[in-house]
């Protein structure tokens, strides 16, 4: 064994574990987290506005009267009844299925890790938009996959280009094994699909034999109470949806699913199997007992009351306090807005900077997995009250003035940070 000092173990590593590497949010939450902080990063439900009472004694009741199954191994698929109750979960945005086509799993994530495990060998290809969630990217990087991100514009992932990409990748002899999209509130970008954008998107998928997954966490999240229909909803065998209860309920209960084929579902089970050996029934049992016992519709409202009034106060904000030619998404539902600043400007440079000026974002490059978007940020709007978002802009404003003033003066910004109380982890640097 040779290795090295910091890890003797790094010449005994599978190859797949090469590619895999911190993301950028990750990084951001030792420092984000602290009080003096403006996070405008963490893309975390407002949990706070959840009914913690009403939790409780829903947590109370379900361990009295089901704590020995709650507190057991449960089966690989998930609990039969609340399977049975993501079908009513799932009507709004159209999808129909039967209990036996879910899978229950360790939050969406997991369903999305077991998707790629299943499908994607070493130098398959992943068609993803431009910008794409950095859980996916880093899903598809620890199976070597190789990404091709796929032109977004205002209405979401482009026809046109994907159609494109799928030529270029075959003319190429590459297997293209699947299109990852968000249709709706996309993260990071804040966009959503047409539904005749929808269709076509599904159309070109297969036309092409090409697995579509679709990734739905904020469906219902619109600002205007109409819920957008799934591309499932059209196509039962060409897609496989993913759904959680991180962003309706609470992220911490680590609870989401996956809807797919026959053939697929069962493929996804064993997968499961061998992860976990089953998802948690503690969790499982909580989130039936609230969907039985609350009013959780009324929830999800108040959500979206909630997150529509900080949007506002991002927009508002960043209409008064960002710089000219500062450019962003206006997000109908969702989490988060994606920011493209002046020419010349490096929000990644920038970030310790701004985290020196106790103010947090997510770089646009943790969304590419090709250096793109050094441009571009994310700014999440859930978590932070109107006040602290608009001090958040405030200080962010402050960093970018700044930093255009160097540019102007020396041609570019400078890497190094300078001195201030609020030093970030190596990491951010």
């Amino acid at each position: 064994m040779t290795g090295s000092r910091l890890d003797p173990w790094i010449d005994s590593y599978a190859d797949r574990a090469m590619g895999m590497t911190a993301s950028e949010i990750r990084a951001l939450f030792a420092v984000a987290s602290r009080p003096e902080v403006v996070s405008l990063a963490g893309g975390m439900p407002f949990v706070n506005a959840l009914p913690m009472d009403a939790i409780a004694s829903t947590v109370e009741h379900m361990l009295l009267t089901r704590g020995n199954v709650a507190l057991q191994y449960g089966g690989g698929q998930g609990d039969q009844t609340l399977r049975e109750q993501i079908l009513e979960v799932m009507a709004p945005v159209g999808v129909k299925a039967h209990p036996d086509d879910i899978v229950v799993t360790a939050g969406s994530q997991m369903a999305l890790d077991l998707v790629t495990k299943i499908f994607c060998n070493p130098g398959d290809v992943v068609l993803v938009e431009a910008p794409s969630y950095v859980g996916a990217l880093g899903v598809f990087q620890s199976y070597q996959v190789d990404v091709e991100h796929v032109t977004m514009d205002a209405g979401g992932l482009v026809p046109e280009a994907l159609r494109e990409a799928l030529a270029r990748q075959r003319a190429a002899g590459k297997t293209v094994k699947m299109i990852y999209t968000i249709p709706n509130y996309h993260n990071p970008a804040g966009v959503s699909q047409s539904q005749s954008r929808r269709e076509e998107i599904l159309d070109i998928a297969k036309s092409a034999g090409v697995l579509l997954l679709e990734d739905d966490p904020y469906g219902l999240l619109g600002f205007d109470g109409t819920v957008p229909q799934a591309i499932r909803a059209m196509d039962q065998d060409a897609v496989v949806y993913l759904g959680s209860f991180s962003k309706t309920i609470a992220g911490g209960l680590r609870v989401g699913w996956a809807v797919a084929p026959h053939g697929v579902r069962e493929k996804i089970v064993l997968a499961a199997e061998a992860a976990t050996l089953c998802p948690s029934n503690f969790s499982q049992l909580t989130v039936s007992e609230y969907l039985r016992t609350q009013p959780w519709m009324d929830q999800v409202k108040a959500f979206r009351e909630i997150y529509q009034e900080r949007r506002d106060t991002l927009l508002s904000a960043m209409g008064q306090l960002f710089p000219p030619g500062t450019q962003w998404t206006v997000p109908s539902g969702g989490f988060y807005s994606w920011v493209t600043l002046p020419d010349g400007m490096d929000t990644t440079a920038m970030l310790p900077r701004a985290v020196a000026a106790l103010v947090a974002y997510v770089p646009g490059t943790g969304f590419f997995v090709d250096g793109q978007g050094r441009d571009c940020m994310r700014l999440s709007y859930c978590y932070p009250s109107p006040e602290r978002i608009t001090e958040g802009v405030r200080r962010l404003a402050g960093v970018m003035e700044a930093e255009l003033d160097l540019i102007h003066t020396f041609g570019r910004a400078p890497g190094h940070l300078p001195p201030g109380p609020a030093t970030p982890s190596p990491d951010l640097a």
